[in-house]
């Protein structure tokens, strides 16, 4: 009988942590989508809100890394100024890996379709849930 209330006692733990990445999961992705609706409406802050608003993001790029929330903002202003510039985004998410209870790694591709010219690359993002939030901590993007 005990080894029975163990094994049910296991099956309800592993279903409930499988619930629950799933859950977090899906928040990420709604995170994520929301990120690039902003950028596909031109809504350089909206995409911004994915971000944790802090000094303490990072953000490591072609031209190296950025540090805080503000400047990650003035950066995007800066390299692309009109929505000529943004086109229209999409992620493809490779995968969402927990790292520990509050934090996973996202690894995928972004694409802009752009009458400038296409551009293309790959990310892989740290997200954290802060005050019951997901957000960005670190952004490696090329």
């Amino acid at each position: 009988m005990k080894k029975l209330l163990l094994l049910l006692c296991f099956i309800i733990a592993i279903n409930t942590i499988a619930q629950t990445e799933a859950n977090d999961k899906k928040a990420i992705l709604e995170v994520l989508k929301m990120q690039e609706n902003a950028w596909n409406n031109y809504d350089l802050e909206g995409f911004m809100q994915g971000y944790v608003k802090s000094d303490s993001l990072k953000f490591y790029g072609k031209n190296g890394i950025t540090s805080g929330w503000q400047k990650t903002l003035e950066n995007y202003k800066k390299g692309y100024p009109t929505k000529e510039n943004t086109g229209n985004l999409s992620f493809t998410i490779e995968a969402i890996t927990n790292i520990d209870e509050n934090s996973y790694y996202v690894m995928g591709q972004f694409h802009l379709v752009r009458s400038i010219g296409n551009a293309d690359g790959v990310f892989l993002i740290i997200f954290k849930k802060i005050e019951g939030e997901w957000k960005i901590i670190a952004d490696l993007s090329c």
